[in-house]
C-alpha cells in the first residue's frame, strides 16, 4: 500500500496533481494510489482501510477512544508501541488518511536535523493552507534526544501531529517531555487467528497477493506459519511469498505450499531479543524471578532465550551472581560459590561454551533453598545508618595507636575474643543507642536453621551472665 500523497519539501504547491485533503475524516475511505508491483507481498497487503486491520479491534476498533478521535477529526499526536510486525506503520497511514491529514514518513535511523527542519517548514506551509501534516517516525526510539527536543514544541503547539512508532518501550527510549504530550498506544502482537486470515486474504488475493498463483494451502499449512511467525505478520506473509515462488506448479496447475516448504522460506529466525532495551530487562527479569522461584525449567529456558540471542554472557553471570547472595544467601553458602565459579569459568572458555556452567549454575540456583535474610540484614543496617548518620564508633573499639588516642581512652576495656571460652566476649560492638538491634534474622530453609541456634547462642554470650 503506497501512502497518501505527501507534501513536498521543496516547494508550498506539494507535487503536481496531489489531491487536495478530505474535508472531513473518512475512516474507512481507500488510499488513492497502490504499491509497485515488485514491492514485498507483506507492502502490497497493507490494509487500505481501517475495516481490514486485524488483530487491533482494542486500539482502533469501533467505539474505542482512537476511533472516537479520529471521528471528531481530533488525532493526537501518538507513540505506537508493539513489536515488529504488529501493523504500526499501517496504522499510522491508515490514521493520517482518516484525519483528513497530509502525510510524511521520516526514518530515525537515516534522518537528522535537517530533515526534522525540513518537515517543519512543510508544515508551515500546510498550515497557512488551512491543511495539517503527520509526521511519521519510524522507530523513534533512535531519535537523539536533540530532535526529540526539536519537535516537542511543535508538537505542544500543534504545528504536526506527531506519531512514532517503536519496538521498544517508550519509557525508556523517548523523553519524559515528549511521552507528556503524546498518547502511547501499545499494540500487541498478532494472534494465530489473525496470520491465518492475512496469509488466506493474501493467498486468493489476485490484484495484490497471490491470488494469480494458484495457492494450495492446507490447513495444517497455515497453522504451522501462524506459529513460525511468532505474531509478526511481515514474517508471515514474507515466508508465504518465498515459498509460493519457490513451489513449482502440480499437475493440476496449483502450488501445493507443504509445512516443510515453509520452513525453508522462513530459514532460522532471530530470538526476540535485545541488549539494551525492553526485552532485555524483561528477559533477564523472567530469568531472575523463575530462580527465585525454584523453577528450573523457566529458568533454564529463559537463560537459553537470552544466550541463544546473543546477550553478554558476563551480564548474565553477574546477575547470577547477585542472585545467588539476594535470594539463596546462607540457605546455601554453596550457591555464591558456584555462581562465581561459573562466571570465571564462563569468562574463560567463551562461547559457545560458556552456556554450559551458566547453564550448571542457573539449575544449581534453581534447585537451592532460598532465603533473603541477607538482603534483608544488609537494607536494615543500612536504614540505620542513613537514620543515625553520625554514630561515633564506641571507644573500646577504637584502635589506639598514638599517645593522645590512649589518653583519649581508645581501646580501653576491650576484651580480645581469643582469650574468653568459644572465642566470645561478653561485649557489645554497635554503637551507642543502638546495642539492642538485631538485623540478621536467618530464614528456616536449608543451613540457616541451624545458624539460627549458633547465632542465638553467640548473642547470649555477647550479652554476658545475666
Amino acid at each position: 500500500m503506497s501512502r497518501p500523497t505527501a507534501p513536498s519539501l521543496f516547494g508550498e504547491d506539494g507535487p503536481p496533481g496531489a489531491a487536495p485533503l478530505a474535508a472531513e475524516p473518512d475512516a474507512a475511505a481507500p488510499l488513492a494510489a497502490e504499491p509497485d508491483a515488485a514491492a514485498p507481498l507483506a507492502a502490497r497487503m497493507r490494509p487500505r482501510s481501517l475495516a481490514e486491520v486485524v488483530g487491533q479491534d482494542a486500539v482502533i476498533g469501533p467505539g474505542s477512544v482512537l476511533r472516537r478521535a479520529l471521528e471528531a477529526g481530533r488525532l493526537p499526536s501518538l507513540v505506537l508501541w508493539g513489536p515488529p510486525g504488529s501493523g504500526k506503520t499501517s496504522l499510522a497511514h491508515l490514521l493520517a488518511q482518516g484525519g483528513g491529514a497530509e502525510f510524511l514518513a521520516l526514518s530515525a535511523v537515516e534522518s537528522g536535523l535537517a530533515a526534522l527542519r525540513a518537515a517543519l517548514a512543510q508544515a508551515r506551509v500546510l498550515r497557512r493552507a488551512g491543511r495539517r501534516l503527520v509526521l511519521f517516525v519510524d522507530e523513534l526510539h533512535r531519535w537523539s534526544r536533540p530532535q526529540q527536543d526539536g519537535v516537542l514544541p511543535h508538537v505542544e503547539s500543534g504545528l504536526l501531529t506527531l506519531i512514532g512508532a517503536t519496538t521498544e518501550n517508550p519509557g525508556f527510549e523517548v523523553s519524559a517531555a515528549l511521552l507528556s504530550r503524546c498518547r502511547v498506544v501499545r499494540l500487541p502482537a498478532l494472534g494465530a487467528p489473525e496470520l491465518v486470515l492475512l496469509l488466506r486474504r493474501a493467498a486468493a488475493d489476485a490484484e495484490r497477493g497471490l491470488g494469480a498463483l494458484g495457492l494450495d494451502l492446507p490447513e495444517e499449512t497455515l497453522a504451522h506459519l501462524a506459529a513460525a511467525a511468532a505474531g509478526d505478520a511481515r514474517v508471515a506473509l514474507t515466508a508465504l511469498e518465498l515459498a509460493a515462488l519457490a513451489e513449482p506448479p502440480g499437475a493440476d496447475g496449483r502450488r501445493h505450499i507443504s509445512p516443510q516448504a515453509v520452513d525453508q522460506a522462513l530459514l532460522r529466525r532471530s530470538v526476540a531479543h535485545d541488549r539494551a532495551g525492553d526485552a532485555h530487562y524483561s528477559t533477564v527479569s523472567a530469568l531472575i524471578k523463575a530462580v527465585r522461584g525454584s523453577d528450573a525449567d523457566g529458568a533454564l529456558f529463559w537463560l537459553a532465550r537470552m544466550l541463544e540471542a546473543g546477550e553478554d554472557v558476563l551480564f548474565v553471570a553477574r546477575r547470577l551472581v547477585i542472585l545467588a547472595a539476594e535470594d539463596i544467601g546462607l540457605a546455601d553458602p554453596a550457591a555464591l560459590q558456584i555462581a562465581v565459579a561459573a562466571q570465571q569459568a564462563a569468562h574463560f572458555v567463551g562461547l559457545p561454551e560458556a552456556h554450559l556452567p551458566l547453564a550448571e549454575a542457573t539449575l544449581y540456583l534453581a534447585l537451592a533453598p532460598k532465603s533473603n535474610s541477607v538482603l534483608r540484614a544488609y537494607a536494615a543496617a543500612a536504614a540505620d545508618v542513613a537514620a543515625h548518620p553520625d554514630a561515633e564508633v564506641p571507644l573500646h573499639l577504637r584502635n589506639a595507636v598514638t599517645r593522645l588516642d590512649h589518653a583519649q581512652g581508645y581501646g580501653a576495656d576491650y576484651r580480645y575474643a581469643h582469650d574468653f571460652s568459644g572465642g566470645v566476649a561478653a561485649q557489645g560492638h554497635l554503637p551507642a543507642g543502638l546495642e539492642d538491634r538485631r538485623y540478621y534474622r536467618p530464614g528456616q530453609l536449608g543451613l540457616e536453621p541451624q545458624l539460627a541456634a549458633r547465632l542465638e547462642a553467640l548473642r547470649r554470650a555477647l550479652l554476658g551472665p545475666a
